[in-house]
């Protein structure tokens, strides 16, 4: 993967919380308008890299850049202009119970971005039908809802503003085999319709074959291997091989209490 086309690129990313250093050196290049996957097991550094491209964190060391911008140290102006290239589908949808679902949908538009509530509301009812939803569902709150149909409301969210770089966060966790194909299906067709960049962390390897165009893992806090998807069954790395068919014996351990 060419640098000269990377939307996202880590170099050398540390963070420690204490004596737990989480992230230790993490390298990583997404390129534009391609899916990147993020495989590892718990506590590898998954979701502190994203808090950290996201800005939720800050890094003690290294370099984050979104289309060769460095992001460390931004001031909260500049800040705000970048999170406008966002999108993002949270583990759990994180719908707000007390908005109507197309309000859930329309929400950054109207606090984001400041546009009047007609023309947000008609964006969040073209994005509801995208995912597959009934209209009248625009009107019923988060309560009413299946574990799925909350998952695709959230992903509704995440493209109603057509970002420029779409993160998922376990976009499957907690959903049956089925569903989570559906979900899988919807992010590769919202992706590709808007033509996003697209960063995720995942455990499901069916997600992972469903919605990567290239595939990184993470190990102690280190990218040990990246490449194509198609290249995932053949990547000659042992920890790959051991994640991907969920073998317990091989070069990662896991300590039981």
């Amino acid at each position: 993967m060419s640098t000269a086309t990377a939307k996202i690129e880590l170099k050398n990313v540390c963070k420690a919380f204490g004596s737990n250093h989480v992230l230790n050196g993490a390298d990583l290049v997404v390129p534009e308008g391609k899916s990147m996957v993020i495989i590892g097991g718990s506590g590898t550094g998954k979701s502190v890299m994203l808090k950290c491209i996201l800005g939720l964190m800050t890094p003690d060391s290294g370099s984050i850049l979104i289309d060769g911008q460095e992001t460390i140290g931004l001031s909260p102006k500049d800040r705000d202009a970048l999170m406008r290239k966002f999108g993002m589908l949270f583990q759990g949808a994180a719908l707000f119970d007390s908005l109507k679902i197309w309000e859930n949908v329309a929400f950054g538009l109207i606090q984001g971005r400041g546009m009047n509530r007609k023309d947000a509301h008609d964006i969040a009812l073209e994005k509801i039908k995208a995912v597959g939803l009934r209209p009248e569902v625009a009107d019923l709150f988060p309560a009413e809802l299946s574990g799925g149909m909350q998952k695709r409301v959230g992903l509704a969210r995440a493209v109603a503003a057509s970002p420029e770089i779409i993160f998922f966060d376990e976009p499957t966790t907690g959903l049956d085999p089925i569903m989570a194909d559906v979900i899988n299906q919807l992010i590769v067709e919202q992706v590709e319709d808007i033509g996003a960049t697209a960063l995720s962390i995942t455990h499901d390897m069916g997600s992972v074959r469903t919605i990567a165009d290239y595939v990184a893992m993470i190990h102690e806090g280190k990218i040990i291997w990246t490449g194509p998807v198609e290249e995932l069954d053949d990547s000659g790395n042992p920890y790959v091989e051991q994640f991907i068919h969920g073998k317990a014996d091989g070069p990662i351990t896991r300590r039981v209490a």
